[in-house]
């Protein structure tokens, strides 16, 4: 590291606000094609009342401050289950990095139901 890089990181500090990690990891999965919703199904009831842009999105921070991310989803009939999980936890992974620099331990994909209405598509 180089004296102006060093610099440049004891200037001041970034913080994040809870909000905009559950908006990018909530837009990042409704990007993928074969996602219907998010659902809160899966949550506690306290999460289940409040409606915030959590809805279907759980986060938590380790100990070691590392990002975990818990998302619960439905999926419309037709797509392979496997496929969109991976390419959601893809997308969130690659959205949380390229727009606020976190790079996100454990990513669960929680798969709660799937849309067997056509019409939605």
């Amino acid at each position: 590291m180089t004296n102006k890089e060093n610099t440049m990181l004891k200037k001041g500090k970034v913080d994040i606000d809870r909000d905009i990690l559950l908006s990018i990891i909530n837009l990042a999965t409704k990007e993928i094609n074969g996602v219907d919703a998010l659902t809160n199904t899966e949550l506690s009831i306290f999460r289940k009342l409040s409606k915030t842009k959590s809805e279907g999105v759980n986060i938590k921070f380790d100990v070691n401050g590392t990002l975990n991310v818990d998302v619960y989803i439905i999926v419309h009939i037709g797509y392979s289950v496997p496929d969109i999980a991976y390419r959601v936890q893809e997308n969130i992974k690659n959205s949380l990095n390229s727009m606020v620099g976190i790079k996100p331990g454990k990513i669960n994909v929680h798969v709660s139901g799937v849309n067997c209405d056509e019409a939605t598509e």
